[in-house]
């Protein structure tokens, strides 16, 4: 998840590195990446992403946010309709529609290493407040700011929202959400990954402190590489799209990738390939492109 501003206004052309196997699975972020800045697809878009459907290439929508937010992209889902959630906690049928939607797989937080990553950042770093993210629920504590635009189900310390007979307890927590007011964002990741260790991955996709923490070895890649696996397809099949750190380990696995004009450093740093800003279509620039060289 991220908030509504881009990181960066670079805007230079794309760089497309010629493709030595042909792609089957085209896995691309969402917020900052797919999606324009007011939150819309653009028809251009629309019609990228149904040709490399067309074409017999997958599309999967890989995002840090919750199954309830993607009603933004539920009317563009083909064939097989999923797309993984909560950075990887989730791979989630979209075919219902907006409140309908099924859950394919969930990768869940132990409650136990949640609680050791509140404790730990805790005292790494005071001031840190913390919102928790189940399946359906969202709970957080009374000092968390309004990020999110919505009404939480439960006002409580972290301790007791994650506890075994706590809110929710009968719905697996997804990720853990860390926000800090006045640490720099990547310094607090830093902080954070230092701090928590191999208790829970840590990542971020919003330009504010905010963090979110999820289980050992839960990333956007891992559950992708799960997804091609059960399907066949090889790392070298895919290509993928993020301007965020929560995109960088997809883009390092991803045969193929591309880091936004927009993206962080890090992304560029661990793309093979760059396009255009989110605002200039840059996906669907390369899908326009791939798709010429088939």
């Amino acid at each position: 998840m991220r908030e509504n501003k881009p990181v960066t206004s670079a805007t230079r052309q794309p760089e497309t590195p010629a493709a030595g196997i042909p792609p089957r699975l085209i896995a691309t972020d969402l917020d900052g990446t797919l999606l324009r800045d007011d939150k819309s697809v653009s028809p251009r878009t629309v019609a990228a992403l149904a040709a490399a459907e067309k074409a017999g290439i997958e599309v999967f929508f890989v995002t840090g946010r919750p199954a309830r937010w993607m009603d933004v992209v539920s009317d563009h889902v083909h064939g097989h309709g999923l797309a993984i959630c909560g950075n990887g906690a989730a791979v989630v049928d979209l075919h219902g529609g907006p409140g309908a939607h099924r859950f394919v797989k969930v990768r869940e937080l132990a409650r136990e290493n949640a609680l050791d990553a509140v404790q730990l950042l805790r005292e790494a770093a005071p001031g840190t407040v913390y919102a928790v993210e189940q399946t359906y629920g969202f709970h957080q504590e009374p000092d968390y700011p309004k990020l999110h635009m919505e009404v939480p189900d439960n006002l409580a310390p972290a301790e007791e929202l994650l506890a075994e007979d706590g809110p929710g307890a009968a719905e697996p927590v997804l990720k853990i959400l860390a926000y800090h007011p006045s640490i720099d964002p990547d310094a607090f990741l830093t902080l954070s990954r230092l701090a928590i260790g191999d208790r829970a991955n840590v990542t971020r996709s919003s330009p504010s402190a905010l963090l979110e923490i999820s289980g050992p070895g839960v990333s956007k890649a891992s559950t992708l590489a799960l997804c091609c696996a059960e399907r066949g397809i090889s790392h070298e099949q895919v290509v993928a799209f993020g301007d965020m750190p929560n995109d960088v380990e997809m883009l390092t696995w991803a045969g193929q990738s591309y880091a936004m004009g927009n993206a962080h450093p890090d992304v560029i740093a661990a793309a093979s390939g760059r396009t255009v800003a989110n605002n200039d279509d840059g996906v669907a620039v390369v899908i326009e492109r791939m798709l010429e060289r088939l």
